[in-house]
């Protein structure tokens, strides 16, 4: 999913002088210089017809830095017209409606803008791993198929073109009096996504596609010992819980034909803002999460999974007692219910920290900030850059307390602070991304003396034992 290496037949270098017996099988003679005085005669024809050799056109062809800065500059020429284009759009709706108006078009699209966001980072976690040259294909178990970091970036592009083009058609749509076509671009959007994730054809990246939905399946039924790609990804999944939530209220509203209406404002409505699905699609990735524990727990008794389940099970108080707001009496909120949510996200935002510092990065006591005595992929290029590690455990912090607001459905009335809130996010996860894969390559590179006999005659379930992933 994540690398590749390019085939020489695609080489833009010329190849080297063929030997004598090459040039005799082209019919040219042996005899000394006589077959490159045949060569320099052909090529020099070639140019006295006006036909242009290979060499000659690969040396017109325009520098990558040069393609690199065009694509950039039309990128941001697009992001300035789409600006403008929906600024000008939300700026025609009345001064009652405008609020409104947005809100609604940023539910719909900002799961998708956060999606393309973790992507561009996702590239940049890989293009690190590249240059630090780290084997991620073996640490994820990806074949040789898998998407290299420019390939992650291309189809972030791609997506950070059609998002916002999507967002803007339907803010111009809207507000100029076309709603059923307004209406109609985010329920294709949609539909474009779940298409090409299913396309079944080989276009699109087939076999990453099927190793994605493979793992996803993998996470909502844990049935095997897990793998680092299994608990990997579903930690990646809980950052992006927020998401899952706007994404079920979306297609919601798509289902019951509520889109660029008013009607789903209504808050106790099947899609408003005190339904039931809300807290349930928030806390799915953490059950799921959990689970994986459980099953690591099974598989090898270790006491630490338990551990780590229990930091994912208190994450389940924070978000059905903030839910209860809208479903018992106030004075009940006040007295009751809200001092036990403070304490519950108390909880829940230490023992993340906790665990992010001692267990996920290894960072027991923080001595590798002052020692770094193992010098491997992060430790090694922050040598010398202790306020890098500085600024990595603040803002983690920081960020895991503020965490407790997204995941609040009380407090979510502000969408644009909830969306920078799931971006900081989203981006505190990029930062973990660094550090939970060195703590593997540590233990991978710790483990090289288990004979490779060993490995092939074991089957896959003795393999994912053996490695004794620390979920």
């Amino acid at each position: 999913m994540f690398g590749g290496n390019v085939s020489p037949a695609n080489s833009p270098h010329p190849r080297k002088p063929a030997s004598r017996s090459r040039v005799s099988d082209l019919g040219i003679s042996d005899g000394g210089s006589s077959g490159e005085e045949n060569i320099l005669r052909s090529v020099e024809s070639y140019d006295m017809k006006g036909v242009t050799t290979p060499l000659a056109s690969a040396a017109v062809m325009p520098s990558p830095i040069l393609l690199w800065r065009l694509k950039v500059l039309l990128l941001v020429i697009w992001g300035y017209v789409c600006c403008k284009v929906g600024w000008g759009s939300v700026m025609r709706m009345s001064v009652d409606l405008r609020d409104l108006f947005l809100y609604e078009a940023f539910l719909y699209y900002n799961p998708l803008l956060l999606v393309t966001m973790m992507v561009w980072l996702w590239g940049i976690n890989l293009w690190v791993f590249f240059q630090a040259n780290i084997s991620y294909a073996t640490i994820f178990e990806l074949d040789q198929n898998h998407l290299t970091h420019r390939e992650i970036w291309k189809c972030a592009t791609w997506m950070t073109i059609i998002v916002p083009s999507s967002m803007t058609a339907y803010l111009y749509l809207y507000s100029h009096g076309e709603v059923p076509l307004a209406a109609f671009q985010p329920v294709l959007l949609y539909a474009a996504v779940a298409m090409i994730m299913i396309f079944p054809f080989d276009i699109f990246y087939l076999s990453s596609r099927y190793f994605f939905l493979r793992t996803l399946w993998r996470i909502v039924l844990p049935l095997q010992a897990i793998s680092f790609p299994d608990f990997f990804v579903a930690d990646i999944l809980t950052s992006m819980s927020k998401v899952f939530s706007d994404l079920e209220r979306s297609v919601c509203r798509m289902v019951h034909r509520q889109v660029a209406t008013i009607a789903w404002f209504e808050a106790d409505s099947v899609c408003g803002s005190h339904a039931v699905a809300i807290p349930i699609v928030l806390v799915l990735p953490y059950i799921f999460r959990l689970f994986q524990c459980l099953r690591q727990y099974k598989d090898t008794g270790e006491k630490a999974t338990l551990l780590n389940a229990l930091k994912y099970s208190t994450a389940v108080p924070v978000i059905f007692l903030s839910a209860l707001k809208y479903h018992v009496f106030p004075d009940q909120w006040t007295n009751i219910y809200r001092p036990l949510w403070l304490l519950s996200s108390l909880v829940n935002s230490s023992y993340s920290f906790y665990w992010d510092v001692t267990r996920d990065w290894d960072m027991s006591g923080f001595t590798r900030i002052f020692k770094f005595s193992k010098l491997h992929l992060v430790s090694h290029m922050l040598y010398g850059r202790k306020w890098v590690y500085f600024w990595v455990l603040g803002s983690n912090l920081i960020l895991r307390c503020t965490w407790t607001y997204k995941l609040s459905a009380h407090l979510r009335h502000n969408y644009l602070t909830v969306f920078g809130i799931t971006a900081l996010e989203i981006f505190r996860r990029f930062q973990w991304v660094f550090f939970r894969v060195e703590k593997e390559v540590i233990k991978m590179s710790s483990k090289q003396h288990i004979p490779l006999s060993t490995m092939d005659n074991s089957t896959e379930e003795d393999k994912l034992l053996l490695n004794d992933y620390n979920v």
